[in-house]
């Protein structure tokens, strides 16, 4: 698991640095949709390890946690492209408040990046109990969206 978690990693790291997508690169909505459950699945894959590691559930590795940690930053930026006009229909869960109540939003956005950059920061201390609070806090984060904007 550790290699494909790094190779995962480093290839967020430089897909991520390489380019940004923005809402015009898509062609029909359902690609903007399968973008962003496409960045949100591997991001939670990431950040399931750290969690697991911080619970006590998986073995602390420094190492694997400090590179799950930067691709969990890294894919932090890349969803929110895929929330363009007329993507809150079809396969998706978006509730309406992300385009009615846009700067809740933007503004749960600038969290979760936030939290995931000190998630970063964190797990290069290589302290677990730095982990364990900076996976709390993150996980918060990803709560308090999931409870505004995605439907059940």
């Amino acid at each position: 698991m550790g290699s494909i978690q790094k190779i995962t990693g480093t290839l967020v790291l430089v897909v991520s640095a390489s380019f940004s997508v923005n809402a015009q690169q898509f062609n029909k909505s359902e690609d903007a949709i399968k973008y962003r459950k496409g960045a949100f699945t591997v991001m939670n894959a990431q950040f399931d390890q750290l969690a697991s590691m911080a619970k006590g559930n998986l073995p602390y590795d420094a190492k694997v946690a400090s590179e799950g940690a930067a691709a969990v930053e890294a894919l932090s930026k890349l969803p929110w492209a895929g929330f363009a006009e007329g993507t809150d229909k079809g396969e998706t869960k978006a509730r309406p408040e992300i385009w009615t109540d846009a700067a809740k939003f933007k503004d749960a956005q600038g969290k979760l990046m936030t939290e995931t950059a000190k998630l970063a920061i964190a797990a290069k201390t290589g302290k677990l109990e730095d982990l364990k609070v900076a996976v709390s806090a993150t996980g918060g984060a990803c709560k308090n969206c999931h409870e505004n904007f995605k439907s059940k």
